[in-house]
């Protein structure tokens, strides 16, 4: 990868980015990639799960980059132990190949906010990890569609789950326009988009989806999606 052009970032911080790839070479291009961004510093690099965990917990930075294939502790695992925490923590973005749909999905229930496919550009990569840093949930659309279709498959173990006891309780907290709020998000429904369907205002929508995410104890949107299809609130073409 080259790297990317220089952005003028729009407000906020400084992101702080750790690394975490057993390529020394995919390590580099990522950092000159970054580097380059008046917004983004990345605070180390790690070969390995383990070390990512161990760095993350050092560093405490806003999103970790993830490749998912190390050696002894893999990316999903440093992912589950990263995110245990709840939220506050360092958004997790996953780098994938997009030819393993487990990984896809050990990653998502694993705590995952974001994935990003290896063949993207460096502007695309700066981009995921802006989105991230904000608190917002990144899916490609080519994995929106991955993770629609799969659900959507009779059978499939990756589908629907049995709405646990927990679950329940945190449902039940909904008001029914939080509860429609959700059904949206796990369409994939942007918050304009969820303002044009409900005729509400992008800002109230913001404050819907924020309430939804705290009442559900979820980090973002994209574990919104997750919980909505794994408990029973939406279902594949419903």
């Amino acid at each position: 990868m080259s790297a990317a052009a220089h952005h003028t970032p729009d407000t906020g911080p400084t992101v702080r980015v750790l690394l975490a790839d057993d390529q020394h070479l995919v390590r580099t291009g990522f950092r000159v990639i970054l580097e380059v961004e008046d917004d983004i510093e990345v605070v180390g690099e790690a070969a390995d799960g383990e070390r990512a965990v161990a760095m993350a917990r050092a560093t405490r930075p806003d999103v970790v980059l993830m490749d998912v294939e190390m050696p002894g502790m893999d990316g999903l695992e440093a992912t589950r132990q990263i995110t245990a925490d709840g939220p506050g923590g360092p958004a997790v973005l996953i780098l994938t190949t997009f030819d393993r749909d487990d990984y896809l999905f050990a990653a998502l229930r694993a705590g995952a906010s974001g994935f990003l496919l290896k063949n993207g550009t460096p502007e695309e990569l700066v981009e995921a990890i802006r989105v991230l840093a904000r608190g917002d949930g990144l899916l490609a659309p080519e994995i929106t569609r991955r993770v629609i279709s799969t659900f959507a498959r009779p059978g499939d173990p990756t589908g629907t789950a049995h709405r646990g006891p927990d679950a329940e309780a945190a449902l039940a907290e909904l008001t029914p326009r939080e509860r429609e709020v959700l059904m949206l998000l796990a369409a994939g429904s942007s918050n304009a988009e969820i303002a044009t369907t409900i005729h509400l205002g992008e800002a109230t929508v913001k404050t819907h989806v924020s309430r939804v995410l705290a009442k559900l104890g979820l980090r973002d949107r994209v574990q919104a999606v997750v919980f909505a299809y794994e408990n029973g609130v939406v279902r594949p073409g419903g």
